[in-house]
């Protein structure tokens, strides 16, 4: 029973001989009961989960985290309250989003079992039972009719016009036909076994009698619920850059505080005072505000895109998206509409794009709309819609926009025989009866009717057919991505039964030809564009036939040439991980790809260097969804497995949100590096001043208390506010980050750094021209110039090359009034005084004020001069 030999390749004979069974008959209940025992459950493993207080601590090994422990430890020693409950919230606020985040995370498999079908009618000991799906057995025949869901890996036996809808696993986007036929070939796509029913498909129309050859874990669906199972989901460039930031972070303020501590015992100040000096500077030294900082840009980010349709599972993924690079995806239902559309017609010699008004006063536009409405099995829901195969439905929805209803025709023209539709066959026949005369009508591929076809309809009655000029209208509607169906007509006089069934296919007349496709979105193609321009690339991963996927590339500018590659899944499974390396940038189109192929294609991608994000909607696509940079799925149309493995949930399932997704990732991941240039210079600048002050001969300038001060008013709310800042202007046009790029590139560690400097100039140059003229109030002059330079910088960096006076001080009202909030609450520890006690300052002169003032302006205007300098190197 376990044949390495594909269960496509064995005959119906074979296949019950090999699984020791018979159709009629079926197992034994003690055979089943034994087989039971040997092959265990039909159903998917449980994962198995964490546990929530393991996700829970995991949540407080990142490095950075550790580090705002230690920084609310020292904060502890030191006294200051304040500081250490704001670090320790800051520390719980990101472990709870962390935790929920990777909670739900572990939901995917659970969802992945609930495909499961609960019941299924089998034929065991020649009588038929509905079971349990968990308790089928490798043997066991399966009965399936429509609507059901496939229970089990099927060897179809008996077919009679099945067909079933396997998108959730191919990404097929019509249902597929069954056969019972062997399969000649090696190793076939799951979308090209049309002799097999696979667990968690549905059955859409006909009947079967099929064989269970594989359950549980080892069916296809098992096979990507291992593949889920197993891959592991990928660190996010934000991620990344932040634990980076952290490591250098951590080092350069431990030397520096040591640095700092020993230079001052050199100089002879007291060792206690120098050791909370240090620790201060530790504790001021570490943007503790980072993290809230981010979580707060992720989080109106993730609200911002909901009003785009985009729905944020992971707040990670909201940057993550503004670092793709390569954005793979789907093409049911995302890149188009996911319905069928009858689009391209083909009348006497003559092709059309869409049909003409008035159509229905045209004889041979006439004959074509009611063949196409009469011969389906297309019913009217209560609600207004359509139910049947979606082909069918196509036709019919064409023909009633030109005011034909399908129920006034029927009772006109009553179906009295049918020769139904059959994979073999490739073509459905239905038989009417009007008032005077009776007709048939065909329909199918046009290799099985025009062969059938005597003439063909002419404005002035039937003409000789012109195979050439039909063959080339074919193949150019084909070419095109359409899938083409000719319909054909007999009129058979008084008494349409005088004849055989088989003879009713004979002496045809062909009618015109219909071209289907399901048409690309409208505001794809923009999307598309829009996405090159930002140097992102498109790439098409979708189980349609490769004619298929390449029209619509080609139609929406993701391939730009017939010439170029599309690369199918069994071309995939002949080439090797080295090959397919060397060549997958250059690959826009895959067709026929199956669940691990697409794994395949994202981790080649990855191993690039490339930031990838992946749609999908289908089970198939979970595995890679979860693999992904950042996976995207369908709120709409998706599936549960695949909305529980993604990121991201677009919920009216277009490709063009996924581009207002990036704009929005890429505007956070801006405002976060504004408020790490915003931190970094205020924190350099502070330490620059404690260090610089003793080699200066100067006083210790800042104390303890002022220093913790100066970064619980700076790096809040001011910090925080950056966060609302508006996207800047061609923010689209820019290329994406090379994802080595690391938080400190684009020149923001050398500004950090001479602003920081000139903060540390400043502040010791007032500091000094204080003491030395005698004011007694030089160290809260010192201390409000470290504060004061902070906020004219934040108000400069808002944009790293637009002037503030452009963007105008009201654009981002949050920081505004962040500033002037900050303002106020340092004038109150020079003027309160209760607080002049606690902060060790005293009230300053007017006189005093406005140099603290005017000294510290000079920092804004320092920053407006290297943008403009920045302004003048891009223009050259």
């Amino acid at each position: 029973m376990n044949n390495p030999i594909p269960w496509f390749q064995h005959s119906v004979r074979e296949s019950l001989e090999a699984q020791k069974t018979s159709i009629a008959h079926g197992l034994d209940v003690l055979e089943a009961e034994r087989r039971a025992t040997e092959f265990g459950l039909n159903e998917l493993e449980a994962v198995q989960r964490k546990s929530a207080l393991r996700m829970l601590l995991a949540q407080f090994k990142d490095l950075l985290v550790m580090i705002l422990i230690g920084a609310a430890i020292i904060a502890q020693i030191l006294g200051e309250a304040q500081d250490t409950i704001a670090i320790v919230a800051i520390i719980i606020l990101n472990a709870i989003l962390g935790f929920t985040q990777e909670f739900r995370a572990e939901r995917a498999m659970e969802a992945l079992q609930a495909l499961s079908t609960p019941l299924a009618k089998v034929r065991r000991a020649g009588q038929i039972q509905t079971l349990p799906a968990y308790q089928l057995v490798p043997g066991d025949i399966v009965l399936l009719e429509a609507g059901n869901f496939v229970p089990a890996d099927l060897r179809i036996l008996e077919s009679f016009q099945l067909s079933i809808d396997e998108s959730t696993l191919t990404g097929e986007s019509l249902p597929v036909d069954k056969q019972t036929h062997s399969l000649s070939a090696e190793s076939l796509p799951i979308a090209d076994q049309k002799n097999m029913a696979f667990k968690g498909t549905m059955v859409t129309a006909g009947r079967a009698v099929g064989l269970i050859v594989r359950i549980g874990m080892n069916t296809e669906l098992g096979r990507i619920a291992k593949l889920l199972k197993e891959e592991v989901e990928v660190r996010t460039p934000l991620q990344n850059r932040i634990a980076q930031f952290a490591k250098k972070l951590s080092l350069a303020v431990l030397g520096l505080c040591l640095l700092i501590f020993l230079s001052g015992l050199w100089r002879g100040v007291e060792p206690v005072l120098m050791f909370m000096t240090a620790l201060s500077l530790a504790v001021a030294a570490i943007p503790e505000a980072l993290p809230a900082v981010v979580t707060m840009s992720l989080a109106l980010g993730a609200r911002a895109m909901i009003r785009r349709n985009a729905l944020i599972r992971k707040l990670p993924a909201v940057e993550s998206l503004g670092s793709v690079t390569y954005i793979c995806t789907d093409k049911t239902g995302t890149l188009t509409e996911n319905r069928m559309s009858a689009q391209a017609f083909y009348l006497h010699h003559k092709s059309f794009a869409s049909i003409p008004d008035a159509a229905t006063q045209n004889p041979l536009w006439n004959s074509l709309l009611r063949a196409m409405t009469l011969n389906t099995d297309v019913s009217l829901n209560p609600d207004g819609s359509w139910q049947g195969d979606p082909t069918e439905i196509a036709l019919v929805q064409a023909a009633h926009d030109q005011g034909l209803v399908k129920e006034d025709l029927e009772k006109a023209s009553p179906r009295v025989a049918e020769l139904p539709f059959s994979s073999e066959r490739g073509m459905m026949s239905t038989v009417h009866q009007s008032q005077d005369r009776g007709f048939v009508i065909t329909k199918g591929a046009p290799e099985r009717v025009l062969p059938l076809c005597q003439d063909i309809m002419g404005p002035n009655g039937l003409e000789a057919i012109d195979q050439d000029v039909l063959l080339k209208a074919i193949d150019s509607m084909a070419l095109e991505g359409f899938r083409v169906l000719a319909f054909a007509k007999r009129d058979l006089g008084l008494h349409p039964n005088h004849l055989e069934l088989s003879e009713y296919e004979q002496n045809l007349t062909l009618i015109g030809l219909v071209g289907l496709i399901d048409p690309p979105r409208s505001e794809a193609k923009e999307a598309v564009r829009l996405c090159q321009s930002s140097g992102i690339k498109v790439v098409m991963i979708t189980g349609d036939h490769p004619k298929t996927a390449q029209a619509i590339a080609l139609k929406l500018g993701i391939a730009h040439s017939v010439s170029d590659e599309v690369m199918t899944g069994q071309q995939l499974l002949e080439t090797t991980d080295e090959q397919l390396l060397a060549k997958v940038l250059d690959i826009r189109v895959y067709a026929r790809a199956a669940p691990d192929q697409k794994i395949r294609i994202v981790k080649a991608l990855q191993t690039k260097g490339e930031i990838v994000a992946m749609t999908g909607d289908g089970v198939n696509d979970a595995p890679a969804l979860r693999r992904a940079n950042v996976g995207v799925s369908m709120g709409k149309g998706g599936t549960d497995v695949a909305r529980e493995a993604s990121h991201v949930i677009l919920l009216d399932d277009n490709f063009a949100s996924i581009i207002e997704a990036v704009r929005e990732g890429r505007k956070i991941y801006s405002n976060i590096r504004k408020f790490v240039r915003f931190a970094l210079s205020g924190n350099s600048g502070e330490i620059w001043t404690l260090f610089l002050a003793p080699f200066l001969g100067l006083p210790i300038p800042l104390l303890p208390i002022h220093i913790l001060w100066v970064n619980l008013v700076t790096d809040g709310l001011p910090g925080l506010a950056l966060a609302m800042e508006p996207e800047e202007k061609n923010i689209m046009h820019e290329p994406p980050r090379h994802p080595e790029e690391s938080v400190f590139a684009l020149g923001l560690w050398q500004h950090s750094v001479w602003v920081g400097i000139l903060t540390a100039a400043l502040t010791l140059g007032v500091l000094a021209w204080a003491y030395h003229t005698g004011h007694a109030h030089w160290q809260s002059m010192a201390f409000t110039v470290l504060t004061l330079v902070q906020m004219a910088h934040v108000m400069a960096i808002r944009s790293e090359t637009e002037s503030t006076f452009s963007l105008g001080f009201t654009s981002n009202k949050y920081l505004l009034g962040a500033v002037l909030c900050t303002l106020a609450l340092q004038m109150a520890t020079l003027y309160i005084p209760s607080f002049n006690s606690i902060f060790k300052t005293a009230p300053l002169s007017l006189a005093e004020l406005g140099l603290c003032l005017g000294v510290s302006s000079l920092v804004f205007f320092a920053v407006e001069i290297e943008k403009w300098f920045k302004r003048r190197r891009r223009v050259g």
